[in-house]
């Protein structure tokens, strides 16, 4: 079966965009015409493709199309940069969406962007999501490639193995001589700092020292705040080595317990389709990992 590319690039405006309204005006046509390549689409599939909700999200079967128009997007730039004479795509833009967790991107992942800063010709689109997740959003076709701790790929996706990451449980010293027995932390009652409801760290830490119940939580759902949480002493959290600096050599922050950490393997997940762009990009993540994370 045959789909038009207005009807797929529809589609994939309103899923990076979030609504019809947005699609528009990326795509420069009213949002009546946006409605309409969708109702065309959906009455050819015999499906719905898109949810109504806000943001827009694919449905499943609208997953499976969103696939097919990011391939066709990156196989038409390709082709064009090749009539232009210019394989190099200089004379080409192409979007390259991404997933990536946020510690990542707080540190080592941030010369990715510096690289791509000098790559006029590509666009990233940044989703920011954590390590166990971003998967899905390769399974939905909402990203082309994903920083993830699944070492299995998703069908249709290669992966490679980038480092680790390793997080320390930290505090500030007057949280810890608060909550100090003095044979070390009150791990059941000392508060605790979590970036969101999908970060488990703390919780692997804390069932190492057998607390099953959650002490006092603070939910941070900011990386940079994160760390500032932790340093003010709010409770005490798992935090990155990369992001960590000198502040244990100054005493800004105090190890909880010398040999206590949690590493995190990360793995680069991209679709398997020919482009130079999403080599290119591959690369750039390839040696930025291998600068910055620990091997395994």
């Amino acid at each position: 079966m045959t789909y038009n590319g207005d009807q797929l690039e529809a589609l994939l405006a309103i899923v990076d965009h979030g609504t019809f309204d947005a699609a528009a005006r990326h795509l420069s046509i009213t949002p009546s015409a946006v409605s309409q390549r969708i109702r065309a689409l959906e009455a050819q599939v015999g499906q719905v493709v898109v949810r109504r909700t806000t943001p827009c999200t694919a449905t499943e079967a609208g997953a499976v199309l969103l696939r097919l128009a990011r391939e066709r997007r990156l196989l038409d730039d390709a082709a064009a940069d090749e009539l232009r004479g210019d394989p190099s795509g200089a004379a080409g833009v192409v979007e390259l969406s991404v997933a990536v967790n946020a510690d990542s991107l707080a540190t080592w992942f941030t010369a990715v962007l510096d690289a791509c800063a000098d790559a006029p010709e590509v666009l990233l689109r940044l989703h920011v999501e954590d390590q166990a997740h971003s998967a899905e959003l390769l399974r939905t076709g909402t990203v082309l490639g994903a920083v993830t701790s699944d070492p299995v790929a998703v069908q249709g996706c290669s992966v490679e193995p980038l480092g680790v990451m390793r997080y320390r449980p930290a505090a500030s010293p007057a949280l810890l001589e608060r909550y100090s027995t003095g044979r070390g932390p009150r791990w059941s009652a000392m508060p605790v700092v979590r970036f969101n409801a999908k970060d488990d760290l703390q919780h692997d830490v804390l069932s190492r020292h057998g607390v099953v119940a959650d002490p006092p939580t603070h939910l941070v759902p900011s990386s940079h705040g994160f760390l500032a949480a932790v340093r003010a002493g709010l409770g005490w959290g798992a935090v990155p080595d990369l992001q960590a600096g000198d502040d244990y050599d100054t005493g800004r922050l105090v190890r909880l317990g010398a040999r206590d950490h949690v590493d995190v393997p990360l793995y680069w997940q991209r679709w398997r389709l020919r482009s130079d762009r999403l080599d290119d990009l591959t690369a750039v993540v390839r040696a930025a990992a291998r600068s910055a994370l620990r091997r395994p």
